[in-house]
């Protein structure tokens, strides 16, 4: 009786110690796909590119890049967000997906909701960039103009409602100034008329455009960001040209969906912060003009959560729509 008893609490004590063993403490056994809503050659692609062979080595498993384009990403975050909440497919997320959440009226799903944050990789600074010709050399001058002269002065972007759409908006209120805006379908031909001096200005992702700067095509009014940019040490912040609002560069992340088990969002992001501490991958990053941060989901988390306010109040005021 004595013996059944014992074996009875030696019985009991195993398969408690085994319901407090996580079910995804073998996580990955398998491969994991991260999905990128950009195309190939892009700067989140090759954010993407970079970190997943070397994530896949520290995890023990395969770690690959699938590239799910348009509607500025919200295909890519759709499909995550339907996916299994397991820890094996994964969002490169970015700015855009915030600002899709107040510019787009027909997402099937919510960014906010629906995906949960696991790390904040890398910011991309942006640039106010004007030909080189341009009579204006600094943000000052540039106000001054469009003060003196309202809606005489264009921007271009890469579409509505785009980031490069909404931080001429931003700009616009932050100023109290009227640019106007001249949309196109991509950002090559709305850099190729501001080669060409067709538009006087556009907010760009600073990657792209820094041949054509060293180059003497294009000249850089300011960063939008924390600090300077290391490549372009002249050219100051918006914070420095008394403008607010621009702290917050171009971001890239990663995000899984929700109800995802926290140990396996804990496990990949101290996977990914480890690599991101690395000076091999720091010095991948930095030589396409690409910080890296590293921020943990909480962080990351509350980040969103001011932008998503900054830019829908922008939304609102402007009355943005998306294409």
């Amino acid at each position: 009786m004595e013996k059944r008893i014992a074996c009875g609490v030696l019985l009991g004590a195993v398969l408690g110690f085994a319901a407090m063993v996580p079910v995804h403490a073998a996580y990955p056994d398998k491969p994991i796909r991260i999905v990128v809503g950009f195309p190939p050659g892009s700067t989140g692609d090759f954010i993407a590119r970079a970190l997943a062979p070397r994530l896949g080595e520290s995890l023990g498993q395969a770690v690959v890049v699938e590239n799910r384009t348009g509607a500025g990403s919200s295909i890519a975050a759709e499909s995550v967000a339907r996916s299994p909440a397991d820890g094996y497919t994964l969002l490169l997320s970015t700015t855009a997906n915030v600002i899709n959440q107040s510019v787009s009226s027909n997402l099937k799903f919510d960014f906010m909701r629906d995906l949960a944050p696991v790390i904040l990789i890398a910011e991309n600074p942006v640039l106010l960039v004007a030909p080189a010709a341009s009579p204006y050399n600094n943000v000052a001058a540039l106000v001054a103009a469009a003060k003196a002269a309202p809606g005489k002065l264009s921007y271009a972007s890469s579409g509505n409602g785009t980031f490069t759409h909404l931080y001429g908006e931003l700009f616009n209120q932050s100023a109290g100034i009227k640019l106007n805006h001249v949309p196109y379908r991509g950002s090559t031909q709305a850099i190729t008329d501001v080669l060409s001096g067709q538009v006087e200005l556009s907010f760009t992702p600073a990657t792209p455009v820094l041949g054509q700067i060293s180059g003497g095509r294009l000249k850089a009014l300011a960063v939008i960001g924390k600090k300077r940019m290391a490549a372009l040490p002249d050219v100051p912040t918006f914070g420095e040209a008394k403008i607010t609002g621009f702290d917050l560069a171009l971001w890239f992340g990663l995000h899984a969906p929700t109800g995802t088990p926290p140990t396996v969002i804990d496990k990949l992001s101290s996977q990914l912060a480890h690599l991101l501490k690395s000076a091999d991958v720091k010095g991948l990053l930095a030589a396409q003009s690409i910080d890296v941060v590293g921020e943990d989901p909480t962080k990351f988390a509350e980040q969103i959560r001011r932008e998503n306010e900054q830019w829908a109040r922008i939304v609102k005021t402007a009355d943005i729509k998306a294409d």
